[in-house]
């Protein structure tokens, strides 16, 4: 085993025996290091490897940010994995989007209709419907849209996995907006579609607002020329 999963085995100890939790730090680089008897580059190694995993945030300096803070960030470690696989063309896009489907329609059916996340989703509505909204502005409320949904079902597994997805193809999905024959028309379709999925969740109809989530996603996709797999 190369020194720096030693440091990694055991800080995963730590976090399961519960010795560490969220909020907590890490012992200082050369306490570490004399402790498990490993090099200070082992332990920095071990400490880049969890901070790209969402893991741990480093500090540097002195005072109350300095140190090695346990967080926990997995959408954000799983998505940037994605999206280099995605890059290197391993994962078509094309599977990505119907994983999507496959999950957001799950999260629809299974979101609770009094969740308070319903609420902060109706509002990101209204910041949608607004005029003059940019394409980019649009998008990014769009994530946050879904992403509300994904919470209001409970699953913290699935928001993290929704999240991650979503932000692995966020640039493409943009980029796609310029094969659109008519964004504005575009737009107000997903806007009146947006509605929907909300009044059907709020009307504890999931199968419906499962059936409607499928439909929006692939519908812009289609659009946009992409062909999901079978």
């Amino acid at each position: 085993m190369r020194t720096h999963q030693l440091v990694l085995q055991w800080i995963e100890g730590q976090l399961s025996e519960g010795k560490l939790a969220v909020g907590g730090r890490l012992p200082a680089e050369r306490t570490l290091a004399e402790q498990l008897q490993v090099s200070r580059t082992s332990v920095r190694e071990a400490i880049r490897i969890l901070e790209a995993m969402g893991v741990v945030r480093a500090g540097v300096g002195s005072g109350p940010e300095a140190g090695t803070v346990v967080i926990s960030d997995p959408t954000a470690a799983l998505g940037s994995a994605l999206r280099l696989h995605v890059a290197t063309q391993h994962l078509p896009v094309s599977d990505i989007v119907q994983t999507r489907v496959l999950l957001e329609s799950w999260a629809a059916s299974h979101a609770r209709p009094d969740s308070p996340e319903l609420s902060g989703a109706a509002r990101l509505l209204e910041e949608m419907d607004a005029d003059g909204v940019a394409v980019d502005d649009f998008l990014a409320l769009d994530v946050r849209f879904h992403l509300a949904l994904a919470d209001a079902a409970g699953n913290t597994v699935v928001s993290a996995m929704m999240g991650s997805l979503r932000e692995s193809i966020t640039g493409y999905a943009s980029r796609l907006t310029g094969n659109l024959p008519d964004w504005d028309a575009t737009a107000s379709r997903l806007r009146a579609e947006h509605h929907d999925i909300l009044d059907a969740i709020r009307n504890d109809d999931g199968e419906r607002a499962a059936k409607l989530v499928a439909a929006h996603i692939e519908g812009y996709y289609r659009e946009a020329g992409v062909r999901h797999s079978s």
